[in-house]
């Protein structure tokens, strides 16, 4: 099946210009979409690529904007975002609230929707973009405000400007960040069925180690530089996951371990944060015990703009000759070109097999499960059933692992265990027989009961009215609230999530799944291995864990695929 449309984010920057010429060049897609953070850059890169390729068929389409906001916030600069109150709660809301509503207002989301790309080449340098919010100076600017109140502050100022520090250091926290990109991406592109997600990733280092010498003007060693490869490297792992979840596109990385370079050579006016540094006639002082870090410019003579020869290596920065010389010696950074970055990921876009692929080889290093592990699980579960039988007690969910419909299922399971043994009893009841048996043993086995609820596993009875329950109940889970008001739509979202629930409607559900069970195994040849499936139960007695098992695997999603 042939690739129509291809979207490069961080189209514009060095490595994504030069995937974007190969994918024009050599495989010609019907749509090709630039996603770049500023208009002007994205307009750039387009003008050149429609000069490069005059006669091409290709639609070339410009995108911009910051992915890591809503929509409504990706045209304009964060700082100014985090100067507004109302801005503030918006992102706070998009980092930490339900992931439901932050999906609906991403702007990643919302491209990727638009354009149902076959194949995302994402060269988004995340891990810069997202630690280099810096924590550090932020956490320090919070801790200040709060501990240091002047005698005569003013108290309405002061909880505005307390307010406005502490939120701007919970935005800044890397981790929600990251978390939340990666299942905003991976939602996106499972409804909108793309075949590749291609990471042009980063070391962080430029493939050096803590020794690293070099920084972006903080100290060695740079807080900031070890905060970005750890960032690099969460990034990883979460594709590692993504990687191994079931209808999710195939998912590579391709980490350059080098200094990528270069964009141009020329002679430019020298710019730092966005403004241009100046040329001022320099002056002499008198070191007497006081040296003053910044004097103002206005008092010293202004000559011109500073220009230097430089290097633009793009994302990485502008270099002089010496600092371009020292960063690509062997034994530093040394240098590799987003040339050849992009011919590794035309051959992995193509199904070449570089081995340059990072979540690949984390799967080709890891230890997975064994035979040995499999013969002594029998004989822990042996053990295990063994001390049930000595101690007279029901070893089945402590309400720890989670999520908390699984201590639910194994419960429900225990509970129809108890009361018909086999598959073929339950489904030979009404729902609203079984109902009342699993009621009666509830009401006649006190220390059964009495533990699943000390568990926080409360139990919903028949007629839907009344809880039986212990001291705390793990569902619903609301941070820093005792009570919560209930309605019956919010007994039956509870009792679904993680209340054992005792209604006749709920075995019903139990019913469908055993018969679902057992159809599948009916549909598989009786003989060999092909009779094992994810959707297939081989027995007929009830074994909870097994049960709760299939459960996850077919109803929740919940199943490796590696």
């Amino acid at each position: 099946m042939r690739d129509e449309t291809f979207l490069l984010l961080g189209g514009a920057g060095l490595v994504g210009t030069q995937v974007a010429r190969r994918i024009i060049g050599d495989l010609a897609p019907r749509r090709v979409v630039i996603g770049s953070l500023t208009e002007a850059g994205g307009s750039r890169v387009i003008a050149h690529l429609r000069n490069d390729f005059p006669d091409s068929s290709t639609e070339i389409i410009g995108e911009w904007g910051d992915l890591f906001l809503r929509e409504a916030y990706s045209r304009r600069h964060r700082d100014d975002l985090l100067e507004n109150a109302a801005a503030r709660e918006g992102i706070f809301a998009d980092l930490l609230g339900p992931v439901d509503e932050a999906y609906e207002r991403s702007r990643l989301a919302r491209l990727i929707l638009q354009y149902r790309p076959n194949v995302i080449v994402d060269c988004i340098n995340t891990a810069t973009a997202i630690s280099y919010q810096d924590v550090y100076t932020t956490s320090i600017i919070a801790k200040q405000t709060i501990g240091e109140v002047p005698d005569d502050h003013d108290a309405a100022e002061l909880r505005l400007r307390t307010k406005h520090d502490v939120e701007a250091l919970i935005l800044s926290q890397a981790v929600p960040q990251l978390i939340r990109h990666v299942l905003i991406l991976g939602r996106a592109m499972h409804e909108a069925g793309t075949r590749l997600y291609l990471k042009v990733g980063t070391t962080g280092t430029g493939g050096m180690g803590l020794n690293i010498p070099y920084t972006h003007s903080e100290d060695r060693p740079s807080a900031k530089l070890m905060t970005k490869t750890s960032v690099a490297f969460a990034h990883t792992g979460l594709l590692f996951l993504l990687a191994r979840t079931h209808g999710e596109p195939v998912v590579k990385e391709v980490k350059p371990a080098a200094l990528i370079g270069f964009a141009a050579v020329e002679n430019r006016t020298v710019v730092e944060h966005g403004e241009p540094v100046h040329l001022y006639s320099a002056q002499t002082v008198s070191l007497d015990g006081r040296l003053e870090l910044r004097i103002p410019s206005g008092d010293f003579q202004r000559l011109s703009d500073l220009q230097l020869p430089v290097i633009d290596t793009g994302e990485n920065g502008v270099f002089t000759k010496g600092e371009f010389e020292a960063i690509t010696s062997i034994g530093q950074m040394e240098y590799v070109t987003p040339e050849e970055v992009a011919h590794t990921c035309m051959q992995e876009i193509m199904g070449g097999n570089t081995g340059r692929d990072v979540v690949g080889a984390i799967d080709g290093s890891l230890i997975g499960s064994s035979y040995r592990a499999g013969i002594l699980r029998s004989d822990a579960m042996e053990d295990l059933e063994r001390l049930e039988i000595e101690t007279g007690t029901h070893s089945v969910a402590l309400g720890q692992l989670g999520p908390p419909e699984l201590s639910k299922l194994l419960w429900e399971a225990e509970l129809l265990k108890l009361a018909y043994q086999t598959l073929p009893k339950v489904l030979a009841s009404t729902p609203s027989e079984i109902s009342e048996m699993i009621t009666r043993i509830i009401d006649a086995r006190s220390g059964l009961r009495d533990t699943i609820t000390s568990l926080g596993i409360p139990i919903l009875m028949a007629d839907g009215r009344n809880l039986i329950r212990g001291p705390f109940i793990r569902i619903p889970e609301v941070a820093g609230a005792r009570t919560v008001n209930i309605g019956p739509a919010d007994r039956d979202r509870w009792a679904r999530k993680g209340w054992i629930d005792t209604r006749p409607e709920n075995f019903a559900i139990w019913q469908r799944r055993f018969s679902a069970m057992r159809e599948a195994r009916g549909r598989k040849a009786h003989r060999g291995s092909s009779a094992a499936s994810q959707e297939a139960y081989l027995l007929e007695t009830i074994q909870i864990g097994t049960v709760a098992a299939w459960v996850l695997a077919n109803e929740h999603d919940g199943f490796r695929i590696k």
